[in-house]
């Protein structure tokens, strides 16, 4: 059974910073491109990153392009967001996604 457990979530002032992680399971993780979403009340959902299986490959949505790092670690099966310089439209839920599997989210919230 895959499970994806998104974790790192919080509350943060603008220009903050937030670390999330996914947890992977029940797949061979290094074989996949692997994905994180947002989804903010009354808007679209977004790309807002994504990683080759092997981590050398990666892209970014425009608005986060240069504040946001995504990474992973394929012994310990976790893909990370490293999200800095924060700002209050960076407030969402955010997914990781694979393949058609999502995890729960985790809730970003940036107040300015």
């Amino acid at each position: 059974e895959v499970q994806l457990q998104a974790s790192g979530g919080g509350s943060v002032q603008s220009g903050g910073s937030l670390t999330l992680a996914c947890a992977a399971s029940g797949f061979n993780f290094y074989e996949f491109e692997i994905g994180w979403f947002r989804q903010a009340p009354g808007k679209v959902l977004e790309g807002v990153s994504c990683i080759s299986s092997y981590g050398d490959n990666t892209r970014y949505l425009d608005s986060v392009k240069g504040r946001f790092t995504i990474s992973r670690d394929n012994a310990n099966n976790i893909v990370y967001l490293q999200m800095n310089t924060l700002k209050p439209e960076d407030t969402a839920v955010y997914y990781c996604v694979i393949l058609d599997f999502w995890g729960q989210g985790t809730q970003v919230t940036v107040s300015s």
